[in-house]
């Protein structure tokens, strides 16, 4: 965690105006959900995790989806947004970023990530914001070894070590294709150094656009410190693409979650078969049986048991129940139930404290 000094003194830009064709999707990429939450919430935990107080958000495709999804989120940090008309590269969304980034004070530093890096922990942050304060870079570059690089910016150092530039896959040789050190898209800027940078670039690439990725070449060339901070995990700078890296990190969150569920004191009989939202809330000595879906705003009270196979969703649970092969929507259940099998709690339904149902039960409004 950084302190109160370095949150006012960092602004971070969340790049998310791009259309993610491959998703083949009508819903924008940065509202695709993954455990119950957009995948941009999770970038936006990462970043006010580590401490930083203000956002902008570049959007672009279907803006205005973006924009309402995200204004109706609880956020604990001061968000802006900027729109990106045209998509000339990610060099022009940070340029046009720049209009709602404070210019005090003058050490200010800016965060630049792409919106689709939900398993980045807000602690690889704030390390990276620990290693460009410490060394005084004008940048500082989060980079990943990989065994297959295939498809990320090569990153090209000097004889001394230092960065140098970073080469994107397309325009690489043979020789810098060789490179295991990737480009992560996440970077941390002297705000004081990056606008003039951005405006020495030039969309003299194979893709005629213009490369934020050019910028570190700019400041090396100039004679500017270019740092970097190779993340541990190369797994959790995967960008999402796809439905299948959408898949991949969906299974990861799942993984992250129960970890922390099992920590707390609840007790997940098979966390490979439990599937539950980040979202929900249990409390201790829960017993999660497998074939279990949460989902949503549901909780659970202390000393529950639920499954197997139950399927609730936004649902309450008292103290003490017990939850058999049932599903619910939008439902409540008293303290000290059993509910099941074979039960349905319709939306708005209420099961009462003490009640036994019996299977084949279907809870109704009034019923």
């Amino acid at each position: 965690m950084v302190d109160h000094k370095d949150e006012v003194a960092i602004s971070a830009v969340i790049l998310a105006a791009g259309e993610g064709s491959r998703m083949r999707s009508e819903r924008p990429k940065p509202l695709h959900r993954l455990c119950g939450r957009p995948m941009l919430m999770y970038v936006m935990d990462a970043v006010g995790g580590a401490g930083v107080g203000h956002v902008v958000v570049v959007v672009g495709h279907k803006a205005d989806r973006v924009t309402k999804k995200l204004t109706e989120q609880e956020l604990d940090v001061k968000i802006d947004f900027v729109t990106q008309e045209v998509q000339r590269g990610t060099g022009d969304a940070v340029l046009v970023s720049l209009v709602a980034v404070p210019h005090e004070p003058d050490d200010r530093d800016v965060l630049v990530l792409p919106g689709d890096s939900p398993l980045l922990r807000a602690e690889t942050v704030s390390a990276l914001i620990a290693q460009h304060r410490s060394t005084g870079a004008a940048a500082t570059i989060l980079t990943a070894r990989m065994g297959d690089p295939t498809g990320y910016g090569r990153v090209i150092r000097n004889k001394t070590g230092t960065v140098a530039r970073v080469v994107e896959q397309r325009d690489a040789s043979d020789e810098e294709l060789a490179v295991d050190e990737v480009n992560t898209s996440i970077y941390l800027f002297r705000r004081s150094l990056l606008s003039p940078a951005l405006r020495r670039i030039e969309p003299d690439n194979a893709q005629g656009e213009y490369y934020l990725t050019d910028v570190i070449e700019v400041l090396a060339s100039a004679g500017h410190k270019v740092e970097s901070l190779i993340v541990e995990d190369s797994e959790e700078v995967q960008g999402i693409n796809d439905r299948v890296q959408l898949a991949a990190a969906e299974a990861e969150l799942r993984s992250r979650t129960n970890d922390r569920l099992l920590r707390s004191g609840v007790t997940i009989v098979d966390p490979t078969a439990a599937y539950i939202d980040t979202t929900v809330e249990m409390g201790s000595d829960v017993t999660v049986f497998p074939g279990v879906i949460l989902q949503g705003s549901t909780v659970i009270g202390a000393g529950s048991e639920i499954g197997p196979d139950v399927h609730l969703v936004d649902t309450r649970v008292g103290e003490g129940s017990v939850i058999r092969g049932t599903s619910g929507d939008r439902a409540e259940v008293g303290d000290r139930c059993h509910v099941g099998p074979f039960a349905v709690l319709e939306p708005g339904s209420k099961v009462p404290s003490d009640s036994r149902t019996g299977s084949f039960y279907t809870a109704q409004v009034g019923g």
